[in-house]
Order: structure tokens, then sequence, then C-alpha cells
């Protein structure tokens, strides 16, 4: 049996950019808080607790003098609300997010109501939904545009940056069909992350030729979760592990070419164990 990996693993360039600010935040400051999880990974969120990166929920859980806004990013109101506590607030926010915040505000300032084609309760949707200054709305699923109520005449739509290119084109045809009629104005922006977008198919391209796929990342990861999704989708056999513990040889029997790839919040050196994992498994 052989294994073969994409090209693009492990921390993307936003996660990267978020451990690189807080490693040096925890540095300069001592203790410091982050709002949220800075990255859908456990074993990642332990290690930076031990070294002084406590995680609250809520801006009212924050006990410290300085506290780290994630790279998914918060609504403007979190924002000022920790300012008006006298917080040290850095931000870590994803630039790839920020994008996609300001098209929001842009929409809004502009008198177009904002459509987000992502997961209503994901904390980057959330803080999306912050910068429409409460004229945007989360859609899902392209099903749900025909049941929307009062929806305005001009519409700005986004994304959010996970989603699947296949997937943002499909809803974005089914909006025109089905809201068409009700706009006068409609205006798309793509606000899909280019990193995001390039492993994907790479995954793809990679599902395609091999006999099973491994995708690695935490379970509350949107972006490994759409990965997984998009190895089924080239009828590949397809798991989602978190590490290479979860792997099971029954999966691998006869296949002569295994494929791997990661979300973008896998640390290399778990890619690496998954890896070596796989490569132990004797052949059959």
């Amino acid at each position: 049996m052989r294994v073969e990996k994409t090209e693009e693993t492990g921390f993307c360039f936003g996660v990267k950019r978020s451990m690189r600010i807080v490693e040096e935040a925890v540095a300069e400051y001592g203790r410091i808080e982050t709002l949220g999880p800075l990255v859908h990974n456990r074993r990642v969120v332990d290690g930076l607790k031990a070294k002084g990166v406590g995680v609250v929920t809520s801006p009212e859980e924050v006990s410290g003098q300085v506290v780290v806004i994630c790279s998914h990013g918060v609504p403007p109101s979190v924002a000022h609300e920790l300012t008006a506590r006298g917080l040290k607030v850095i931000d870590s926010t994803c630039p790839n997010v920020r994008r996609a915040q300001q098209a929001a505000r842009d929409f809004s300032k502009a008198g177009f109501g904002v459509i987000v084609f992502g997961d209503p309760d994901h904390p980057e949707v959330k803080g999306i939904l912050g910068w429409a200054e409460g004229k945007g709305l989360a859609v899902s699923d392209g099903r749900d545009i025909a049941g929307l109520n009062g929806l305005p005449k001009r519409v700005g739509l986004i994304s959010q940056t996970t989603r699947n290119p296949g997937r943002l084109a499909e809803f974005v045809n089914r909006f025109v069909t089905d809201s068409m009629p009700r706009l006068e104005e409609l205006r798309v922006v793509n606000t899909l992350c280019n990193v995001t977008q390039i492993r994907q198919a790479e995954a793809i391209e990679l599902a395609r030729k091999v006999d099973l796929m491994i995708v690695v990342g935490d379970r509350s990861s949107a972006n490994t979760r759409e990965l997984a999704r998009v190895c089924s989708s080239a009828g590949t056999p397809t798991h989602h592990v978190e590490g290479a513990v979860e792997i099971q040889e029954e999966w691998l029997g006869d296949r002569l070419l295994v494929g791997v790839t990661t979300g973008t919040s896998i640390p290399d050196e778990v890619t690496q164990e998954v890896m070596d994992r796989l490569e132990r498994v004797p052949s059959k």
C-alpha cells in the first residue's frame, strides 16, 4: 500500500498568523485569553494553555487584561465592548474573513440587505452578520431561499470563507432563479478563501485517483467537514479523523493507494503521525 498526501496540508496562512500573534502577545504580556478557541483543534489549544493562553466563550468571561480576537473574527459590538472595559484587545482576524466583514459593512451602508451563504451558528458567520448592522441573514442551503420573507429590493450576497466554490455557484444560481422577481438589484462579492479553494481542489483531484481518502481535522472544523464532503463527492470512500489513533486497519484492507489531506487547523506533526500510522499497516 502506498500513501500520498496533498501538497497543501497543515496550518493555513490565517491560522499561522493568529498563532504568531498569540505567541508574541503571551511573550509580552504573560497570561492572556482568547475569545473562543484560537483554532478548532484541542491539541493546539491545550498546548497554548500550557503557555498561559486561556480560552473564554464570551466577553463577560474575560478575567485578565489582555484578550485576543481569534481568526474567525467578531461583530464590531463585541470589540467595542471589550475596549470600553479598558482591556488590551489584540485582533487576529484572518485577512480573508476581514474582507468578508468589510463587504457586509459596505453593502449595509449602501442600503443593501446582506445574505451570507454559510452556517448561521458558525462564529465567522455571526461576526460577518454583525458587520451588516442588523441588515443581514445567513442561509446555509439554497432550498431555504424560496421561504425567505421580507427580502429587500437590493441584496448583496457574500459567502462564509470556507464554502466550496461549486456550492456557492449553485446557491447564487438558485438565488437568482427564486428571488429575481422580487429584486431590483443583486450584487455578489466572492469572499471565498483562495487557500481553502486550492486545498479543496487538490483534495478532490487526489480523491479521484486513490482507493481511500483520510481527511484529518477536528470535527468542529467547518473547513475540514467541507473537505470530507468534497472527497466523498468524488465517490471515494472517505474517513474524517482527528488523529492517527482513530485509523482502523479494516478500513485499509487491500487498498493499494490511500490519500491524505488535512483541515487548516492541523499542525504538521499530526499529519506526520497519520502518515506514519498508515505506512505501518501491513499490506494484504
